[in-house]
């Protein structure tokens, strides 16, 4: 039965990104997408014409809110859990974008034929967690956080399907950015910190590989999430409600 015909197998809720332009369903327990999903695809400097393909997709958030913002972008997105895969294919029909997005159950470690080409565009949301630390008791939790397989693979897999021309970007925990500087070319990257508030360590980064860049590590400024009250900065506002992008360069 088509992913879009399956009822969801466990309970969901129905939120609402870049100010209820879109409408996700999700489940109500367990890991839920929010604001990196958000920040992560607006990193991707994908154009009208061109493709991309996102690893571990989960419900298709980052997809959907790249796919919103990037009219003529078609998206492919890969996520090891069926039930995601099937809310994430009822989440892009619901949005009316089921002609140019589309998600299929695969394991990064052994990814279908049809994924095993060149992409314009490709971005992942990493699980934030490695192999060592304590799991969530819910096992679906577990995988989403947990990185059984290791960062590595993960950025040198989206590397592998990244055209001559094209990016490859993620989204990770700032405490793990030598881990992934490693495992990433020594030119063309460039590293966008995301700061809570000012003054306050970063949690997040999103790095980006330009694959014909040949500049030398670059470190941005990066983004301030919060301001002082806790109200968005108008800089997150204008990505989180308005589906603005980042410039990573």
């Amino acid at each position: 039965m088509p992913a879009e015909h399956r009822a969801p197998t466990r309970a969901v809720t129905r939120d609402g990104f870049l100010d209820g332009r879109l409408l996700l369903c999700q489940p109500a327990k367990g890991f839920r997408a929010g604001l990196d999903a958000v920040m992560l695809a607006s990193a991707v400097p994908a154009r009208s014409g061109q493709t991309a393909l996102e690893l571990g997709a989960g419900v298709g958030t980052a997809g959907l809110c790249l796919a919103a913002r990037v009219k003529g972008c078609a998206v492919m997105g890969a996520e090891i859990d069926q039930d995601l895969v099937d809310l994430a294919n009822i989440n892009a029909k619901a949005n009316g974008m089921a002609a140019r997005v589309r998600f299929v159950a695969a394991d990064i470690r052994a990814l279908p034929r049809a994924l095993r080409r060149s992409f314009d565009h490709v971005f992942c949301n990493p699980p934030f967690h490695d192999g060592d630390g304590q799991a969530s008791p819910d096992p679906r939790r577990a995988r989403a956080r947990h990185d059984s397989c290791g960062l590595g693979l993960w950025l040198e897999t989206g590397i592998r399907r990244t055209g001559p021309k094209g990016t490859f970007t993620a989204i990770l925990r700032a405490d793990r950015l030598k881990e992934a500087l490693d495992a990433m070319p020594a030119t063309g990257v460039t590293v966008f910190p995301l700061w809570p508030k000012r003054g306050a360590e970063a949690k997040r980064v999103i790095v980006q590989l330009r694959r014909a860049a040949r500049r030398p590590l670059a470190l941005l400024p990066g983004l301030v999430l919060h301001e002082n009250n806790g109200r968005f900065t108008a800089e997150a506002d204008a990505v989180l409600r308005h589906a603005g992008a980042l410039d990573l360069g």
